[in-house]
Parts: structure tokens; sequence; C-alpha cells
């Protein structure tokens, strides 16, 4: 199969996309989109491209059964423009291949993230790694703002006086915050970017790591729109449960039985949940309920 040319994917090359107040990701360039995963399901068949019914169920099929490798055919480059402080989750996923600017060849840019009044909160009670459902007052909001703004701007402020006194630019940048933005070109594989997406677009992830999750699943369905539905439909939207959480769910099902039954089965169930654990496969059923 020849090169794979997308027409939605070409219509927003080097478009930059917004996310924050500074920051934007474009996709530099693509390999490959649905028809390069098929293409490569079907090599050891030597057939030819199918109907567009069964490459989307082709592609189903795979996902469903953890068939990745034809997903790693299709490739995707992003340019992107982050805070320090999202880029250092992203770079926990170790699956991809980047080049960051350097503070060390380059003078960096005046561009530091504040947060918007409605994404200030305070830390949540429940969760030790995020803060809290409750946003602030508008004017605690400003106070806050007010704080993070000056403080950006007095780093900015003695990084540029250590350059012009002659300090090295590496040694120069170490005081800057981690609200400074940076840029890195990051290439990734489809699967491996499904990966990220799993992740980075839940609930519990950072909102700010969340809002460039989206942006990138938005340019990746310009680029592999089945295999994105098909993601969707059955990982990002789908649940998975545990053993004990298949035994509730279970149990759950036959409650709704005749009554002889319904009690056979009670006396049957030896697993049952309680505390955090019962807290998790509840939010699992109330996501079930949302889709």
């Amino acid at each position: 199969m020849a090169h794979c040319i997308v027409d939605t994917a070409e219509s927003i090359l080097d478009r930059e996309i917004p996310v924050l107040d500074k920051g934007f990701v474009r996709l530099v360039d693509y390999m490959g989109g649905d028809e390069r995963v098929v293409q490569s399901a079907r090599v050891s068949y030597g057939e030819g491209t199918k109907t567009y019914r069964e490459d989307a169920a082709l592609i189903d099929y795979l996902l469903r059964n953890n068939h990745t490798s034809p997903f790693e055919q299709v490739v995707l480059t992003f340019h992107v423009k982050l805070p320090i402080f999202v880029a250092r989750q992203w770079i926990r996923h170790r699956t991809a291949r980047l080049n960051e600017i350097s503070g060390r060849y380059s003078v960096l840019k005046d561009d530091f993230y504040i947060p918007a009044s409605e994404d200030l909160a305070g830390q949540s009670a429940g969760n030790k790694q995020g803060r809290s459902d409750s946003t602030m007052e508008s004017t605690e909001a400003e106070k806050i703002r007010t704080i993070l703004e000056t403080a950006q701007k007095n780093a900015y402020s003695d990084y540029s006086t250590l350059l012009e006194a002659g300090l090295a630019r590496e040694l120069a940048r170490i005081n800057l915050p981690l609200s400074l933005y940076t840029e890195w070109y990051w290439q990734i594989d489809l699967h491996n970017l499904f990966h990220f997406l799993k992740l980075r677009l839940d609930s519990h992830a950072q909102k700010e790591i969340r809002l460039y999750a989206e942006v990138l699943f938005d340019i990746a369905k310009k680029v592999a729109p089945r295999c994105c539905s098909s993601f969707r439909e059955h990982i990002l939207e789908g649940v998975r449960f545990s053993q004990k959480e298949f035994a509730e769910l279970r149990r759950r099902l036959e409650n709704q039985q005749p009554e002889k039954t319904k009690q056979e089965n009670i006396e049957k169930t030896e697993d049952t949940l309680s505390g955090k654990e019962l807290e998790r496969f509840e939010e699992k059923l109330r996501k079930g309920r949302q889709i």
C-alpha cells in the first residue's frame, strides 16, 4: 500500500490549536491512518482493502482483543507549547520520541501560565494529589492570581539580570518556576497515544493536562477516525471490573430474579465490597450510566 494521504489530517497540518492561556498543539506530520492499520493487520493474508464496514469491524476486533501492533503503524508528530509542570507529568509516558527546547542554548521566553479564576480551588480532602471541586471566591482568586503573576515577573526579571551580568544560560535559568512555558516536538504511534489518552482524559487527571489530551484526541480523530471511534467505544468509555467487582455486579443482577432464586444466589456469594472498593465500583457504574 502506498503512502497514506488523509484529507482531514492534511487540512489541519501546521495549524496551532490553542490550549490554556498561551499554549498550543499543532500536528506537524503523520504517517498512516485507518487504512494503514487494516492493511497491516491483513498483511499475512495478502488481501486488499475491504469495505468500510469490514474495515471498521476489523479495527473493533483488534482493539477488543488487544492486538496492538497494527496501531503502531500509525505515527503522529506534534509541536506542543505547554507549562513545565504539565510537561513533567507528560514525560512520565516514556513511549514517545521528543526533543525539547533547551535553556542551555536559547534564552527562554517570558511566557508563564496563570490559571483562570474559575480553575483555582483548595486541596481536595479525599484526593491527596488533586484540587477540590469547589472553586475559590472571586476576591480570593484574584489575590492568588496577582501573587502568581508578581512572582513570575520577579523571577523572569532576575533571570534577565543574570544573563546581562554574563552568567551562563544553563545557570541563569535555574530559579525559573514550573509555570514557565516550554516547547517540544513529540512523536508517538497510535497505540501508545491511545494509552496516553486513556490516562490523561480520565476525570482524575489534572485539568491542565486533560485539556491538552482533548486537543490531541481531536487531532487523532482527523488522522484515524475509525480507530478513534473504536477506542472511545471499547476503551475510553468502557470499564473494567476486578474479580470482586464482577461478583458484586453478578449479585446485583441476580437480586432482580424471583425470590427463591435470589435467596439461593445470595447464599452462594462470598465476595463483598466495602469502603474504598465499593466507592470505586459505584463510580464505574455511574460512568457506565453517563455514556
